[in-house]
């Protein structure tokens, strides 16, 4: 499918092309681990064995590859497990990673417990601030890594700038972009080398799979990272690809739906008086409204907030409320919250990257939005 149709266009119809056998216009889930082969090495379109390549999944890494603008797209078992693949892609023992001092609990918690334990070294800096990324690297640096909006402070990186100094300095920019999605913001276009995802959230959207991806730029890497996919073989199972490839199809309209009732969220919660700091780059006063405006197409539906009275009076938030549902991940239909001290990012206790204690984090559905508005009100006292 031609890269010069709209995105909305490119989410139902990129590799989702009808079933050659029936017609049936939904790919067909191929639940099968190996196949005939015609004589030996006679493969029929290039499959032998589903670790390697498996139809269904081919169809969502077409998809994800079309909708970032890249030109090779690679579907995991998750998110861990695609960044996982990637730093052991583009990295030795002894090399040295950039990564931002706001970021997922999980990703900081691959690289002090995983990957450093293999010789790779980091150092955290504030992204946000091209300054401090340029201070933070070494004539080891292999990688700068950003999560633009972060998890879960909502720090927004000048991706563009950064993909600069990554440049200038030999180095290749790592964009997550699951707060954002592609429908958002497309970091290969900035200039970044890799995106990545967890596809458990906005791009599957319906709270019902676990699943990563990378979308990169540069065939060579592809190439490589391909090899290290079927290599180490964290690949997507075909029902899992099934159901993001099936949810990107609403990914346009759902994220549209997020994004307006986020705005109203934050709106409601800078009016609060128990409401001590509103994050969301959708609000103007947001250090980052600006560039996120910029290289953005809307803000999202992520609003993390912090609270009079501490932690216990975080907690409670979460443990009152009713229609956001208490739990981790984000990005379904639904709205969830969290406490992100004692949740998602309790492996970064300790560390630069400890969050607030007063911290509540929201992944904000599709639902009423007065109904949202009204849970919270109740939720807060």
């Amino acid at each position: 499918m031609s890269d010069q149709h709209s995105f909305e266009t490119l989410a139902i119809h990129a590799g989702n092309t009808a079933d050659p056998l029936t017609g049936a216009v939904v790919p067909p889930i191929y639940q099968v681990s190996t196949y005939k082969q015609d004589g030996v090495g006679g493969l029929r379109g290039g499959y032998e064995y589903s670790r390697s390549a498996n139809p269904t999944r081919t169809a969502l890494e077409e998809n994800l590859a079309a909708l970032e603008g890249g030109r090779r797209g690679l579907a995991f078992a998750s998110g861990l497990a695609a960044e996982d693949c990637l730093l052991r892609t583009l990295l030795t023992p002894g090399d040295h990673v950039v990564i931002p001092n706001d970021a997922y609990g999980g990703t900081f918690r691959l690289f002090a417990k995983v990957a450093s334990r293999w010789g790779v070294e980091f150092s955290v800096a504030d992204t946000s601030d091209v300054s401090a990324v340029r201070a933070a690297l070494t004539p080891r640096t292999k990688a700068i890594w950003v999560e633009t909006p972060s998890n879960p402070l909502l720090g927004i990186t000048d991706i563009a700038a950064v993909a600069g100094v990554a440049r200038q300095a030999g180095a290749r920019l790592v964009v997550d972009n699951t707060f954002a999605s592609p429908y958002l913001q497309q970091p290969l276009s900035l200039g970044a080398d890799v995106v990545v995802h967890s596809t458990t959230k906005y791009m599957g959207g319906h709270s019902d799979v676990v699943g990563g991806a990378l979308v990169v730029s540069d065939p060579e890497l592809a190439e490589e990272l391909a090899y290290h996919q079927n290599a180490m073989g964290a690949v997507a199972g075909p029902f899992d690809a099934w159901l993001v490839l099936r949810g990107i199809k609403t990914l346009a309209v759902r994220m549209d739906r997020h994004d307006e009732n986020a705005t109203k969220v934050a709106d409601l919660l800078t009016r609060h008086p128990k409401v001590t700091q509103v994050l969301y780059p959708g609000l103007p006063d947001h250090p980052g409204h600006e560039i996120a405006a910029k290289q953005m197409k809307a803000f999202g539906g992520m609003v993390s907030f912090r609270v009079t009275g501490g932690e216990e009076a975080a907690v409670e938030v979460c443990n009152r409320a009713k229609l956001f549902t208490l739990g981790e991940s984000l990005g379904g239909v639904e709205s969830l919250l969290e406490h992100p001290g004692r949740m998602t990012h309790a492996s970064a206790a300790g560390s630069p990257l400890e969050v607030p204690a007063d911290l509540v984090r929201l992944s904000v559905g599709i639902e009423n939005a007065d109904d949202l508005l009204a849970d919270l009100t109740q939720a807060l006292g």
